[in-house]
């Protein structure tokens, strides 16, 4: 009862003030420039397990199992922070000259307004929304298509897709074996031309390219371990087998090279009764080199084919188009805010006087006294 007396004593100023408060705030939110909000919705490239160990199996045990690879999580979560990445933020600052029209001073601060006016999300669908806000509808819906745009030129530059990193990966490996294989042609050449033909009978030939057909094959082994472990751990099933695989190679290398192997032991000791001849050594690093070359290119063409199938094709849903109606200042909800927090003011203020006007008893009005004395400064 004490409360409505209250209330209903100052029911003039609890009823005044919302409505004081709300018209305030209605003028405001008319005074306030209007915000309009662009969106445009970006489908990217999912994530799939990559064609190539299909494929590169083709190609026997020397080429098998390098497509084996471990996946993000959620690749979304990649695109969404390439669009929030400093270097695509700037491309946008430049590209609409944002540093002018945010006012701002410094390009860091250019990059906070631009954040502070940009939405980048992924939803459960999949779907990455990009969402603008700009005083110009037009300005809005070409800086969220632009965001796209750039997404787009960005993937282009970069090796994202497993595919695409393993063919950066053999086209270097190939270069480094194709330079290696024509110095060693070229020094076998010089060598013949020099010492004249290199004679060599037909069985310790034979044995000489199985030496130098092995050696590829081992070096073509420890470079797929390599292209695997950006993409597997050591306890992988695919990568323990081809490291078997590797294993018993160099098993049987030694054996050739030691003259031990029960079929070749004959034109074995040949090869090394010969390898002190330097023509010899040229003529195998030659056929070494050439079979390693050879069979880095299937390994890079696979990689070539596998990515073109790989390509991260990033899909536009909805392209951002001027928006009609604007986005903010919601007047609606400031007008309602200020009502309330009148109200609020209006029920202190009626309940602060009732306070204050009520008799003190002499311990109050110590306790008063006391308070004063003790906020004073002098």
């Amino acid at each position: 009862m004490d409360l409505l007396l209250v209330l209903a004593k100052h029911k003039r100023k609890i009823i005044l003030y919302p409505v004081l408060f709300g018209v305030a705030g209605l003028l405001i939110s008319f005074a306030m420039p209007k915000v309009y909000k662009a969106n445009t919705k970006v489908l990217p490239p999912q994530q799939s397990q990559s064609t190539a160990s299909a494929m590169l199996s083709q190609l026997g045990g020397l080429a098998g199992g390098a497509g084996a690879a471990l996946g993000l999580k959620n690749p979304n979560d990649l695109y969404v922070s390439m669009l929030k990445s400093r270097l695509l933020t700037d491309k946008l600052i430049k590209r609409f000259d944002l540093q002018s029209r945010y006012e701002q001073k410094f390009t860091e601060t250019t990059r906070k307004a631009l954040d502070a006016n940009s939405v980048i999300a992924s939803g459960k669908d999949n779907i990455i929304s990009i969402e603008v806000e700009d005083k110009d509808p037009k300005i809005a819906a070409e800086i969220a298509n632009a965001y796209v745009e750039e997404l787009i030129a960005l993937t282009s530059t970069f090796a994202l897709t497993e595919a695409s990193q393993r063919r950066v990966f053999y086209e270097k490996q190939l270069l480094q074996a194709k330079e290696k294989m024509i110095a060693a042609e070229t020094a076998l050449s010089s060598g013949i031309d020099s010492k004249g033909m290199l004679s060599v009978d037909a069985q310790s030939k034979a044995v000489l390219e199985t030496v130098a057909k092995l050696r590829a094959a081992i070096s073509a082994k420890e470079i797929q371990l390599k292209a695997m472990q950006a993409f597997v751990t050591p306890n992988n099933q695919e990568y323990k087998r081809v490291s078997q695989e590797l294993l018993g190679m160099q098993q049987e290398l030694a054996k050739l090279e030691n003259g031990t192997a029960t079929t070749h032991d004959a034109s074995a000791a040949k090869v090394k009764e010969t390898s002190g001849s330097s023509s010899v050594q040229l003529l195998r690093d030659a056929k070494y080199y050439q079979m390693l070359y050879e069979l880095l290119s299937k390994q890079y063409e696979v990689a070539r084919l596998d990515e073109a199938k790989d390509i991260p094709l990033i899909q536009v849903l909805d392209k951002a188009v001027e928006p009609e109606l604007k986005d903010k200042p919601k007047r609606s909800i400031i007008t309602l805010a200020f009502a309330f927090l009148g109200l609020i003011l209006a029920l202190v203020l009626a309940f602060l006087k009732e306070a204050a006007g009520k008799p003190k008893t002499p311990e109050q009005e110590e306790k008063w006294r006391q308070l004063k004395a003790y906020l004073k400064f002098s």
